[in-house]
């Protein structure tokens, strides 16, 4: 499964419809919506030309294709400020064949440069609900430019208590950073320490790396994460 990808794509919630027609038109089977908000500091929507927070987040399961992420950036103007971001998470396996064949189905032309060196990663916090600030001034402490959040519930929460000693709230909220890879450590000591389970935050941190990326071309050009 080295050459499947989960997809996630963040975008305005207005053009959530858009986006999720323009992946199903090229063959997606499943396209998943969920609702987000941007956490981003005022000066960097700002910088991105962006006004509202509410966001639609997009995951489906893909062939990783760098052509099919190019493709959509071209096609979707993801290199126009506030269109949106696409990154690709590596998929290591599907439960059964028809499972994988039902989200798999759709076919990408063959890429020449599936080696191509990791250079962000996917940094994903889970917190209770209503710490997203302390979340993110922590990551910022560290040099993160913003972030995406979406609504969760939480269980197993008689676990915490057994095996981390502390009582976890049921209603959680899922904070997604995009960071360079250099800067993945910084931001995730800096989470833990300031909004880890010692605190009202109670944040569990891991990162993911992105294979493709699109949609951050400016920022890469003006040298922020």
């Amino acid at each position: 499964m080295d050459r499947a990808v989960l997809m996630i794509v963040i975008t305005d919630r207005s053009r959530g419809g858009e986006f999720a027609s323009w992946f199903q038109a090229q063959g997606a089977t499943l396209v998943l919506s969920a609702l987000g908000r941007g956490t981003a500091a005022t000066e960097v929507l700002d910088y991105l030309g962006l006004e509202a927070t509410e966001k639609a987040v997009l995951l489906l399961a893909a062939p990783r294709s760098a052509r099919l992420v190019r493709k959509a950036a071209r096609e979707l103007w993801l290199d126009v400020p506030g269109r949106g971001i696409l990154m690709a998470v590596p998929i290591s396996s599907v439960g059964g064949a028809r499972a994988r064949d039902y989200l798999l189905s759709w076919q990408a032309e063959e890429d020449d440069d599936m080696d191509k060196e990791i250079t962000h990663e996917l940094i994903v916090v889970i917190a209770n609900r209503g710490h997203t600030d302390q979340v993110m001034d922590a990551a910022r402490s560290a040099g993160a430019a913003g972030g995406t959040t979406i609504h969760a519930k939480g269980t197993g929460t008689e676990l915490a208590r057994k095996f981390l000693g502390v009582s976890l709230a049921a209603e959680k909220e899922i904070v997604f950073i995009l960071a360079k890879e250099a800067a993945r450590k910084p931001i995730m000591k800096a989470v833990m320490t300031q909004a880890g389970m010692q605190t009202k935050a109670q944040a569990v941190v891991f990162s993911l790396p992105v294979t493709d990326l699109a949609g951050l071309r400016l920022l890469e050009e003006d040298g922020e994460s």
